[in-house]
């Protein structure tokens, strides 16, 4: 099974006086403003790096429910916040690491467990896997 998803970006102008807007497939963004000065000035709007956090703590929560799920748990809540780098080298931009804060409530797990479980879904989900990053993690049970 092969499921493709697609997203968009539109952008006019010189890198730090244009503009650009994206959006996805299902519409949760429609011409969502971005540009120079909401990725690197922290002006109002998205950016590639807010993204590609966003995607990965949906990815990560979703795949640890499956997981859990594999060893009979079922979580009654899951927060991941992820926390992407990007540094400047060699003359141009790498996202460098990306951080995954979880915290989570599992009845009937303990914390051995629950580490196992979190450091596995960290290294197998699809987003983790399509990243050329430091991926490091702190998870805690509440």
């Amino acid at each position: 099974m092969t499921i493709k998803k697609t997203a968009s970006a539109h952008w006019t102008g010189p890198i730090k006086e244009g503009k650009g807007s994206i959006s996805t497939e299902s519409k949760a963004l429609s011409e969502q403003p971005f540009g120079f000065n909401t990725r690197f000035e922290g002006k109002p709007g998205t950016n590639p790096e807010e993204l590609i956090g966003a995607a990965h703590a949906g990815c990560f929560s979703m795949a640890l429910s499956l997981e859990l799920g594999k060893q009979d748990f079922t979580a009654d809540s899951i927060d991941t916040k992820a926390t992407v780098s990007l540094i400047e080298d060699n003359g141009g931009f790498t996202i460098s690491a990306v951080h995954l804060d979880v915290e989570a409530s599992i009845p009937g797990i303990d914390n051995g467990q629950f580490q196992e479980i979190a450091e596995a879904t960290k290294k197998n989900c699809p987003v983790s896997k399509v990243l050329n990053a430091d991926i490091t993690m702190n998870a805690h049970l509440k």
